[in-house]
């Protein structure tokens, strides 16, 4: 019997990202949305019990990461460590579950704003060469 390739999860990914759209109110994809939502994890951390938080990250894990996609032109993607995330310029990948999940944690020092606004300077700083300590 042939292997059946692994269902897309893009489309699931996708709905989440609509779904906690449409619950939070936040008109659309974008970084006003992102600012919303990071106001939104401040107010209610506190809140989310330890059993909640992790499918709490997942649900605006999918929003943050949607928002990645259509602003800085980003993909769906598994990482290097088999993690779902989110490419960018073919050399960047983020985790949007895991940068929710310390905000979550962490409050404001690991605001998801803070870290959106800085992907401009990311996308635009050169890639990391190799180093050649041996020559």
């Amino acid at each position: 019997m042939p292997d059946q390739p692994a269902p897309n999860p893009v489309p699931a990914l996708e709905a989440a990202a609509e779904a906690v759209r449409q619950q939070l109110g936040l008109a659309s994809f974008d970084a006003a949305g992102v600012a919303r939502l990071d106001h939104f994890i401040t107010a209610q951390r506190g809140e989310v019990a330890a059993g909640q938080q992790a499918g709490v990250a997942q649900a605006f894990g999918c929003y943050l990461g949607e928002c990645l996609v259509r602003v800085y032109g980003g993909e769906w993607a598994a990482g290097p460590d088999g993690s779902t995330g989110v490419g960018l310029a073919d050399r960047l990948f983020f985790n949007p579950f895991y940068l929710v999940s310390q905000q979550l944690d962490k409050g404001d020092a690991a605001s998801i704003a803070a870290f959106f606004a800085s992907v401009p300077g990311r996308l635009g700083a050169p890639a990391a060469g190799r180093k050649r300590w041996i020559s």
